[in-house]
């Protein structure tokens, strides 16, 4: 994406998502001021009866906000879907009817509460009966979508990626502190976190199973992803926000985008985030108005000199692998995507110990665990982890495209890559497509 699409222009792009920011909290200030004293937004002050209903509302109701709604509506109970919001009204529509079909006791969408449009999320985060908001559109709008919803008082699901930039990376950091202290809940999208193998193996790894930990390899490589062609008379921002997965500043690549689960697996292994991170990488079968590569292969570089080497990839026609290895120096723990299970073996490769674990049971756990951490008044906050991780790709990201090695302290602290656009008009224009090359495109 040569220089474009890292370039920030810091003082414009920053001050164009702060504005974007003071505008929401403003409006739904004014909305909520509008509902009357009896009817406030929601906070932790609300009645911890572990009996009561909860009602909650969704922002993005695409495949993931489709399968986040349906998996909370079926572990959990005495709650209720009562707004939705999208950039198009037919799949909020969609969404309705589809969960009416499985869940029709727990859906109560008025035509009024369906919303549609770039500001359509302000209309669910000042709707006064939604006291948990789902936000489960492209990754670009999470950073902001997850302040403002923190700034009304709502309690969050957030899909994965939190951040695709280190700009969004602090707007995460920032909601994550201000949820702790308002007493609500922030729940994110690793469900890694909660399947029953990941979470024994990573237990075991910590209390010295294999050994010190002493470096970890991970993959995840497939064959392929969706690309949606541009229609007639659409605008450049209708067209890459429907096809979002292409464009970085909406996605952040692959390695944010997808590959963060393992990305996540590794700093929760290792105890933090990497130290530094040196990769490379390309593009060889992208459509060519697509900014994505299709490969990267990053070292990263943990504490006490641990290195991870991490590759993503989407090729069609390739051999597809997907999980991580970890080493220690008493033996291996291997731990595989999806209902894979994890497996120890000994330095000499025989197999220790072998767990089991379903990732759709905990696609419904984090959902579960969100919603009675709420009854329970101890709110789940986890937006933190979640954001380092994302922020531990984009750094991987950052080094790859550039060239450059890449240390925490500069993404974390430094850099100004912020690439969320300046004006961001349903009918506007984009910059030309464009992808990055190394010794070109600049670490910013």
């Amino acid at each position: 994406m040569n220089d474009k699409l890292n370039r920030t222009t810091s003082d414009r792009q920053t001050t164009s998502r702060r504005d974007v920011l003071r505008r929401g909290a403003t409006a739904t200030a004014a909305l909520a001021a509008t509902v009357g004293a009896n009817q406030m937004v929601h906070t932790q002050a609300a009645s911890t009866d572990p009996n009561r209903k909860i009602k909650i509302g969704i922002v993005g109701a695409g495949g993931r906000g489709t399968g986040a709604v349906n998996d909370s509506l079926t572990i959990n109970d005495n709650i209720e879907l009562v707004a939705i919001a999208d950039l198009d009204q037919g799949n909020a529509e969609r969404l309705r009817t589809g969960m009416k079909r499985r869940h029709a006791d727990k859906i109560n969408v008025a035509d009024d509460r369906i919303y549609s449009g770039l500001d359509a999320y302000k209309k669910v985060l000042a709707d006064p009966d939604v006291e948990v908001v789902f936000l489960t559109t492209s990754p670009a709008f999470r950073p902001f979508h997850i302040a403002e919803a923190v700034k009304a008082g709502k309690h969050v699901f957030a899909e994965k990626p939190s951040c695709v930039d280190p700009a969004g990376y602090r707007i995460c950091v920032a909601a994550h502190e201000e949820a702790k202290k308002n007493g609500t809940a922030i729940v994110t999208g690793t469900q890694y976190r909660r399947q029953s193998n990941y979470m024994e193996a990573v237990k075991r790894i910590h209390d010295g199973e294999i050994g010190d930990v002493i470096g970890m390899t991970s993959r995840y490589c497939s064959n392929g992803i969706w690309y949606k062609n541009r229609g007639k008379d659409v605008s450049d921002t209708q067209y890459q926000l429907n096809n979002w997965m292409h464009f970085i500043w909406l996605s952040g690549d692959q390695i944010a985008e997808q590959a963060v689960h393992n990305i996540d697996l590794m700093n929760w292994v290792m105890q933090g985030p990497p130290v530094s991170a040196y990769g490379s990488g390309g593009r060889f079968t992208r459509p060519d108005d697509s900014e994505m590569w299709d490969s990267m292969c990053i070292d990263y570089l943990y504490t006490d000199d641990r290195p991870v080497s991490f590759m993503c990839r989407q090729i069609p026609g390739t051999t597809a692998e997907n999980g991580s290895t970890v080493r220690g120096t008493k033996g291996f723990a291997v731990i595989g995507a999806g209902s894979s299970g994890s497996t120890f073996l000994d330095r000499s490769g025989k197999e220790t110990l072998k767990l089991e674990g379903s990732i759709a049971d905990a696609y419904r756990q984090e959902h579960k665990d969100l919603i009675d951490s709420i009854r329970s008044g101890e709110p789940i906050v986890e937006l933190l982890e979640t954001a380092k991780s994302s922020l531990t790709a984009v750094m991987g990201r950052m080094a790859a495209y550039t060239g450059k090695k890449v240390t925490w302290d500069f993404v974390a602290n430094e850099s100004e890559l912020d690439l969320f656009p300046k004006d961001l008009q349903w009918d506007g224009s984009r910059p030309e497509p464009s992808f990055a090359i190394p010794g070109k495109t600049k670490l910013i």
